[in-house]
């Protein structure tokens, strides 16, 4: 796996590309008129987005119907020495659709537990928890 990253103004607008030619925009958001995502943004999408195509990937093969998925993701940081890093991270799913909420639980469960390289890459140093919510319950 490999990217490349390109300065793309004179202060911090980078983008970010991928061995297919895709790309994403990273800056510095404390900067006025920011064009990007922050870095510590983006480790927060990737949570999501991971943990998100395990979820959908095994509840399609347990036959749910989704017919909308979202996450909302929190991360909590702490100061150490100069940076500030994640502590804790909370990915709180919002599912809809003909789905058994036991099946959305688990299929996060397996996500978190077993499957997500992005939040296995954060442990032991950050918490991860979730939350799963369908049809406007929360499991």
């Amino acid at each position: 796996m490999k990217i490349t990253l390109n300065r793309l103004n004179d202060d911090y607008l980078f983008e970010c590309t991928n061995a297919q030619g895709n790309k994403i925009l990273l800056d510095n958001t404390s900067a006025p008129n920011a064009q990007g995502v922050s870095p510590m943004e983006s480790i927060l999408m990737a949570v999501a987005a991971c943990s998100g195509i395990d979820m959908v990937s095994i509840l399609k093969k347990q036959r749910q119907t989704i017919t909308s998925f979202s996450a909302e993701v929190e991360g909590e940081r702490v100061q150490v020495d100069e940076a500030k890093p994640f502590k804790n991270i909370l990915v709180k799913f919002i599912l809809e659709g003909v789905i058994e909420p036991s099946k959305a639980l688990k299929s996060a469960a397996l996500s978190f537990e077993k499957y997500c390289s992005v939040s296995k890459t954060l442990e032991p140093n950050v918490t991860v928890s979730y939350e799963v919510f369908v049809n406007g319950q929360k499991v």
